[in-house]
């Protein structure tokens, strides 16, 4: 059955190492979770680990990290779903910005919460692989005799004599052919882009509410920014780099009393600090999700920013 096999593969993987890649990226600044969504991160990779990747339900993980009671009910009460959205964007953002070069990537795949751990070196469901005789065959056991045999010391000394000959034309050529003008690397292809800092949002009143919606909005604007084309998406702090083009900040802050949500957003010019846009959002949180307005609200101020005129040198965004 599925569960068995991919409980098999985690079970292959070296724990130490696990736990060692789950405090690297705990300790990043770069992993944008809330403090609970850390402790269900390391709920379910500690429960893998241990082997009960198969009991990782949503009623356990509940009651185990949010605290939910025996009564607790999935269906209309979302948190556990909702919290591992946050971390799967989450450890997007983490691996596409700077751990890349890890060497245990830590993902949770969809339908399930029992964290996924893949490296770099190759691994077959079976087991290991059994790597193959250096001679070719199998000893005591000698093969046949080929053409292919025969013709070896004729051709690897027929090669090399067609690459001298090569050698030698080929600076002929250099001087009947014009020069090509070198092409420009490909590093150059982010100058002249506009670059865009996404600012973590404030979280106003305190609740803990409006910070993790604060920090998921940050999420979605980011990972939809990076795909237009005509702009450079930089993490917070790193907007002092050195390259051409303009620079905006993205800045907000959000707060909600009650059942209602209330978002600020403004556009900066890093060159001036004058503000190109700006606008207000009011959602109603009772019948929605907060990943479902996250991904509206989003979606809108990508759309009100790219009618902006003043942002100029970002063509337009989706």
């Amino acid at each position: 059955m599925a569960p068995e096999e991919r409980g098999d593969s985690q079970a292959r993987h070296d724990p130490e190492g696990v736990r060692a890649q789950l405090d690297r990226i705990l300790a990043s600044p770069e992993f944008l979770a809330p403090e609970r969504g850390r402790r269900f991160l390391q709920y379910i990779v500690e429960e893998t680990l241990e082997g009960h990747g198969d009991q990782l339900k949503a009623f356990a993980i509940a009651q185990a990290v949010f605290g939910r009671d025996a009564s607790f009910d999935a269906q209309n009460d979302p948190v556990v779903r909702i919290e591992a959205g946050r971390i799967r964007r989450a450890l997007e953002r983490y691996y596409l910005v700077c751990g890349s070069g890890d060497p245990i990537q830590i993902t949770i795949p969809k339908g399930g919460y029992a964290p996924h751990f893949s490296s770099d070196e190759g691994s077959t469901p079976g087991g290991a692989a059994t790597p193959p005789n250096r001679q070719g065959h199998v000893p005591g056991h000698e093969r046949p005799l080929r053409y292919r045999d025969l013709l070896l010391p004729i051709g690897i000394p027929a090669l090399f004599g067609a690459i001298a000959v090569l050698a030698l034309i080929r600076p002929i050529e250099s001087y009947l052919s014009p020069q090509k003008t070198p092409a420009a690397p490909a590093a150059s292809t982010l100058m002249g882009k506009t670059r865009m800092v996404v600012e973590p949002f404030a979280a106003l009143g305190g609740t803990a509410r409006a910070a993790d919606f604060a920090k998921g909005l940050v999420d979605q604007l980011i990972a939809k920014l990076m795909k237009v084309d005509s702009l450079v998406v930089l993490a917070p702090g790193r907007s002092g780099m050195e390259t051409t083009g303009s620079l905006f900040n993205l800045q907000g802050s959000t707060v909600v009393e009650g059942t209602v949500l209330h978002l600020h957003v403004r556009l900066v010019n890093g060159a001036d600090g004058a503000v190109v846009w700006a606008n207000q959002y009011e959602r109603e949180l009772r019948d929605q999700t907060i990943l479902d307005v996250e991904d509206e609200i989003a979606a809108q101020i990508i759309m009100e920013i790219s009618s902006s005129r003043k942002l100029s040198g970002a063509g337009p965004l989706p």
